[in-house]
């Protein structure tokens, strides 16, 4: 209650409108956890039979990421097409995510390149990994970076991003989610299309092939701002959305979706896989996003889940360079088994290098960041709801419950009277 007597309880319905989320960060490392795993069974030779097909589809934890990029970075566009915030600067949001990228990246890169034994770096390769061109590059994904692919995709979509939020605009509200569902399902039609590259390039490498894995994300964000509806209840039951996610896998492991390694699948397999990938994230997604504040994730959200969900991005750009290391400390070659202690040892020893990234780059960079812009740029966090919230709505800074709109009153919470007090 208020000084006036006011129910100041929250009024949200959906948690996925804040500004933080502890499940969706511990969610993150699970994802780059699965990231870890594929590529240790592909090194350690356990990539075959029917185990090894469930631990190469693993590689759909890149689809996980896609999506969280996707329902991240959209929501506060969704969010500002129904009134509930000003539309996120682009400034703003360039700054941001060249900070939250580039950084780590580019000392990943260096290092690498510089000091990795099989890494065989000629002027194009360093170019191309430098400028995170190397997938339209040929033959520039080199040992100790191959995994970049993905981040070069994710980058692409940085970019394409603020022309599909304008675009976005120009339509009526109610058709924001036919359009995204739309354009995901014809981003499946990308394999089909006739291709004549150089040889060491992939166009199953490029944006428009992965699109519908982002997609999976906005179109959650979407949800997010709109009235609580049978998707919202159907992704509140965890159990089934769990089961959705495990058949998705799972047909994405058999031969429908493709050969074990790295030979290509025929067109229809490629469209399987990718179609099952944005399944299983949005799946896996759903219930953090679209519950009920309060809902409780003890797991996920726990602080240990949470800190290496922060770690999470330095230990995909370095956990090749990790795995590199672990087969001379237990004294083994690659593709000679031993899976489970490889795959122990370059978590730890990835996760310990992505601590020392975080700590040292990653972190004193964005907060570089935050300060220039408090004095420069003031501008709200892509993700918070501004004061322009209608009847009802939480208006959120970095995750705090500050006041609620009713009408033309604003409640005032206790604890943030308290603060400024």
């Amino acid at each position: 209650m208020d000084d006036q007597g006011h129910d100041t309880a929250d009024s949200a319905e959906v948690s996925g409108t804040r500004s933080f989320l502890p499940a969706v960060e511990g969610m993150r490392a699970c994802a780059a956890m699965g990231v870890v795993l594929t590529h240790v069974a592909f090194q350690t030779a356990n990539s075959s039979g029917w185990y090894g097909r469930l631990f190469t589809r693993f590689d759909l934890a890149v689809a996980v990421f896609f999506a969280l990029s996707g329902f991240l970075l959209w929501r506060g566009h969704a969010a500002a097409a129904r009134g509930l915030r000003h539309r996120p600067p682009t400034g703003h949001y360039l700054r941001s995510r060249i900070v939250r990228i580039m950084p780590g990246y580019l000392v990943a890169v260096v290092v690498i390149l510089a000091l990795l034994p099989d890494a065989h770096a000629d002027l194009t390769v360093w170019l191309a990994n430098l400028t995170l061109t190397q997938v339209y590059v040929p033959l520039t994904l080199t040992a100790g970076l191959t995994q970049m692919w993905s981040l070069a995709v994710e980058v692409s979509f940085y970019l394409v991003l603020p022309l599909l939020a304008l675009l976005a605009r120009r339509l009526p509200v109610d058709w924001r989610v036919p359009a995204i569902a739309a354009l995901a399902v014809a981003s499946f039609a990308w394999p089909a299309l006739p291709w004549h590259l150089p040889f060491g390039v992939n166009q199953m490498n490029w944006l428009p092939a992965l699109f519908s894995w982002f997609a999976a994300g906005m179109l959650l964000a979407e949800l997010t701002v709109m009235p609580v509806g049978r998707m919202h209840q159907l992704a509140r039951r965890r159990w089934v959305m769990a089961a959705i996610a495990g058949v998705a896998f799972v047909i994405a492991a058999t031969p429908l979706a493709g050969n074990i390694g790295l030979a290509p699948g025929t067109v229809g397999q490629v469209v399987v896989k990718t179609a099952m990938g944005a399944v299983v994230a949005g799946a896996l997604l759903a219930p953090l996003v679209l519950d009920a504040p309060g809902t409780p994730h003890r797991i996920l959200g726990s602080t240990t889940m949470v800190t290496l969900g922060r770690w999470s991005y330095g230990l995909f750009i370095w956990h090749l360079a990790a795995l590199a290391m672990v087969f001379p400390v237990i004294g083994e070659f690659p593709f000679n088994g031993h899976m489970p202690i490889v795959l122990i040892l370059t978590w730890v020893f990835g996760f310990a290098i992505a601590a020392v990234s975080y700590g040292l780059i990653e972190s004193p960079c964005r907060e570089l960041l935050r300060r220039w812009e408090s004095r420069h740029a003031p501008s709200p966090r892509d993700s918070a709801i501004s004061p322009r919230a209608s009847d009802g709505r939480r208006v959120e800074v970095d995750g705090c419950d500050l006041f609620t709109f009713h009408g033309d009153k604003i409640r005032v919470k206790d604890s943030w009277r308290k603060l400024r007090t």
